[in-house]
């Protein structure tokens, strides 16, 4: 593998602060801070840690000069506000969110981003491994879209962490944005509320989100991919848990009386439709996600995630989750599956096509930039799913980031600097 470009190391990256972007400084500063979020936690935020960097977003924004500054210790939400510039203090009200938290999928302590200054499309050396260990090599044939990248900078990991594009993107591009609108009153512009939440990865991000205090009548998450995408439409999404108890016998002993709880997962797992798993889905095709088995002969237990945009095809893929287990249980007696199952969250289609205009103003927004906007699914959800429910309209929008949760993660510096203008270009379209 050869590859011809200037990577630039973290020390060297501190080294140069001076010559970079507002948001790409704001942005590898918040990186640093680790604010991995925790499945399974019984407190919120999830991960006390998350608070270390609510703590200095809420310092920036009184630097800065916002108002309206709220810091709830208690749940580690930040709100606050850009007043409206003379004369359009009548405007709509405009929320900008993103989410402080990164997923516990790959570990966000100690993250080291690098920088290739001027990406030539090839194959990235992210660790060129140690002690035995393999090199971890970012692979054009298993990442094609890096060819659109060619010509970019690159923020990527050494290949040992996550990035946290996913949202310190996001969170860098809204305080710039804020920080720009403060310091160019001359910029005509209704008032501009920020919210930062915690524990979006583990699906409570929008649990104690006060969006009486928030006070917009519309918002965005900024919380997206790549360049241009603007998303308002989301998975239905439920999780399930399938207890399965089973009889441990000695194997030897085993014929007629055995009940292996690892067999019988296999068993109900064989029974959900082949085609609908994540491995073999794209765009608005629904899933059955296997997430997690764990277990003995005698107790199993599998966690899954059930995932449709379609709201019909939605229920209907839980009825027949819940038939599976029925089924099996006649066959091995009641009580040998036991589901458990929890809606998550809904599309939010239904409540932004009230307010297309969130919409049409944001690919205004893009098309005067000379960004392409490409309005596609998402296959998943974000905070502004749930807010929308809650009264809050809430579309997405890009963030420039890619591969998120991984060590394969990382963010285009041109396009962060691009994405923040146009969240700047948006809240003039509502002044």
């Amino acid at each position: 593998m050869k590859s011809r470009y200037d990577m630039i190391g973290y020390s060297e990256i501190k080294e140069r602060e001076t010559k970079m972007s507002n948001v790409i400084k704001k942005f590898l500063e918040y990186v640093a801070i680790d604010t991995e979020s925790r499945e399974g936690s019984e407190t919120m935020p999830s991960t006390l840690k998350q608070h270390d960097l609510a703590r200095v977003l809420a310092e920036q924004l009184k630097e800065m000069g916002a108002e309206e500054i709220a810091y709830d210790r208690e749940h580690c939400y930040v709100y606050a506000s850009v007043p409206a510039s003379k004369g359009c203090e009548n405007a709509p009200v405009l929320g900008f969110i993103a989410h402080m938290d990164t997923s516990p999928a790959v570990t966000g302590a100690g993250v080291k981003p690098r920088m290739i200054e001027n990406y030539d499309g090839g194959d990235i050396m992210l660790n060129e491994g140690k002690d035995g260990a393999a090199p971890v090599v970012m692979k054009t044939v298993d990442f094609p879209e890096l060819a659109d990248f060619q010509g970019k900078r690159l923020i990527v990991t050494d290949g040992t962490t996550l990035l946290g594009a996913d949202d310190k993107a996001g969170v860098a591009e809204i305080m710039t944005m804020a920080e720009y609108l403060l310091t160019h009153p001359e910029i005509p512009h209704g008032k501009v509320r920020v919210g930062f939440t915690p524990d979006e990865e583990v699906g409570a991000g929008a649990d104690h989100f006060n969006v009486e205090l928030f006070g917009a009548d519309y918002a965005y998450t900024v919380d997206g991919g790549r360049l241009g995408e603007l998303e308002y439409e989301n998975f239905n999404a439920a999780g399930a848990k399938v207890a399965i108890h089973g009889r441990s016998v000695h194997p030897g002993e085993a014929k007629d009386k055995m009940r292996n709880a690892l067999l019988l997962a296999q068993e109900f797992q064989a029974m959900l439709p082949v085609a609908e798993n994540p491995m073999y889905t794209c765009g608005y095709e629904g899933f059955y996600h296997l997430d997690a088995l764990n277990g003995t002969v005698e107790e199993a237990l599998a966690d899954y995630i059930i995932r449709d945009h379609d709201k019909e095809k939605f229920e209907k893929k839980k009825a027949l989750f819940l038939q599976v287990g029925e089924f099996l249980n006649r066959k091995y007696g009641d009580g040998t599956f036991v589901i458990t199952m929890k809606d998550s969250y809904y599309n939010m289609k239904e409540v932004i096509e009230k307010h297309i205009h969130l919409i049409d103003r944001a690919k205004e927004a893009m098309e005067e930039l000379g960004i392409e906007p490409v309005v596609v699914p998402i296959r998943g959800g974000t905070d502004g799913a749930r807010l929308s429910f809650m009264g809050l309209p809430c579309p997405n929008l890009c963030t420039g980031g890619m591969n998120f949760h991984g060590k394969y993660e990382y963010a285009c510096a041109d396009d962060m600097e691009k994405i923040t203008e146009l969240l700047v270009k948006i809240v003039e379209k509502y002044a």
